[in-house]
């Protein structure tokens, strides 16, 4: 579905991120729901159903990035709240909502541009 050998996320498919050169899938590492941020990776615990709300941007919007890259899923199907949109608008931050391979490459794009930016993106459906 996605690859990308300048990383740092070097391949995605169905459920398993590989980022700097660890997998993350529901086996292994972070899971199939990732956080990606300057900080390091972590699992997106707060992704709960399939419309994104405020308390699952909350952590992200913490650590003050310019860019917050969503991956809506394979099939786009995590729907963007209009409360957690106002949410990041109000905090100045650039929302990009793709769905997640796409949402991979921009990532990575903006990551070697020098940008402060933040994935979060959701590995299934």
């Amino acid at each position: 579905m996605f690859a990308d050998p300048k990383g740092p996320i070097t391949h995605f498919e169905w459920a398993t991120f590989t980022v700097n050169g660890q997998v993350h899938s529901p086996e292994a590492g972070v899971g199939k729901d990732i956080f990606l941020s300057p900080e390091g990776i972590s699992a997106w615990y707060e992704r709960k159903g399939h419309k994104l709300k405020r308390s699952m941007v909350k952590r992200a919007l913490a650590l003050k990035p310019e860019v917050l890259v969503i991956g809506n899923g394979v099939e786009g199907a995590l729907e963007i709240g209009k409360k957690a949109r106002k949410e990041i608008e109000n905090a100045g931050v650039k929302l990009v909502v793709l769905r997640t391979p796409e949402a991979c490459r921009v990532y990575n794009q903006l990551y070697r541009l020098g940008k402060r930016v933040i994935l979060l993106a959701h590995g299934t459906c």
